[in-house]
């Protein structure tokens, strides 16, 4: 733990009104939010206090509260659970990196526990679903062989959920695509052999969104070495085979100079 969280608790500690502190050290409106404050919230406040704080209008009370709330997700685990569940569709997205916060602090606990619930997420709707992704695809997170095995259905599941939605511009389904982008990376590193088989159906797909998935994980750096053992993607083998095939007609795909003079030698006239 960081020397300013354990800063941060201290002081907390001293204080009987919280509020007027966080928001003062939020580190808002910036471009980042004082993450060290949330975890300094999420170690130091009793259940009440966060749960008071995740019901806040206030973005960032919201955020430290619903990242707290992954301490005693094991404690209370249904009303947890469900107002995490619907604190992951919040339009406001520091509240929803607050879920992701609380998920991944589950499965530091109880990885069994965290794997079930996100389970039944995946039901959901894909801001729901893009939390999921969130929570899981956590290197800190994916320890064993077994447990990543079992988020990689999940991922795939979620990838085909992704397919079959039709408003694409929704910004749920963007944030979803944008998640699947980097998670299935993060689960293909620790189980690469387990992973080849998912990545090589939906490297076939052709639908635009889960190329652009496919190619944004193949990017990654932690992918080096999955990608020496898979295909070149098909989208791209497509396409040069039919520019191929387009750019000389069926009765020129002699050499280039042969091309060029049937092209250019006209036709002699017949002497009268």
């Amino acid at each position: 733990m960081s020397a300013r969280v354990e800063t941060y608790r201290a002081e907390l500690r001293k204080l009987k009104d919280w509020e007027p502190y966080l928001k003062k050290h939020s580190g808002l409106p910036g471009p980042r939010a004082n993450l060290e404050l949330v975890a300094a919230v999420a170690d130091e406040a009793d259940p009440d206090r966060l749960w008071r704080l995740s019901a806040s209008r206030d973005e960032f009370l919201a955020l430290c509260g619903t990242a707290g709330l992954g301490r005693v997700a094991l404690l209370e685990p249904e009303t947890v659970m469900t107002w995490l569940r619907e604190l992951a569709a919040d339009p406001r997205w520091r509240v929803r990196e607050g879920v992701a916060i609380a998920l991944q602090r589950l499965g530091r606990e109880s990885m069994p526990r965290l794997l079930a619930e996100m389970k039944v997420w995946t039901g959901d709707g894909p801001y729901v679903q893009r939390a999921v992704v969130a929570a899981l695809c956590e290197p800190a997170l994916l320890k064993t062989n077994e447990d990543t095995v079992e988020v990689l259905a999940i991922l795939d599941r979620l990838t085909m959920s992704l397919a079959e939605m039709t408003d694409r511009r929704h910004d749920g389904v963007r944030a979803l695509r944008q998640a699947l982008g980097y998670g299935w990376s993060v689960a293909a590193a620790a189980a690469p052999q387990n992973a080849r088989p998912y990545l090589e159906k939906w490297m076939r797909s052709t639908d635009k969104d889960i190329a652009w998935v496919m190619k944004s994980n193949l990017s990654k750096a932690r992918m080096a070495d999955v990608k020496k053992a898979l295909p070149p993607p098909k989208s791209s083998r497509t396409r040069r085979s039919g520019s191929r095939a387009k750019s000389k007609p069926a009765g020129l795909r002699g050499t280039r100079s042969a091309a060029r003079g049937a092209i250019s030698r006209p036709r002699r006239r017949p002497k009268p």
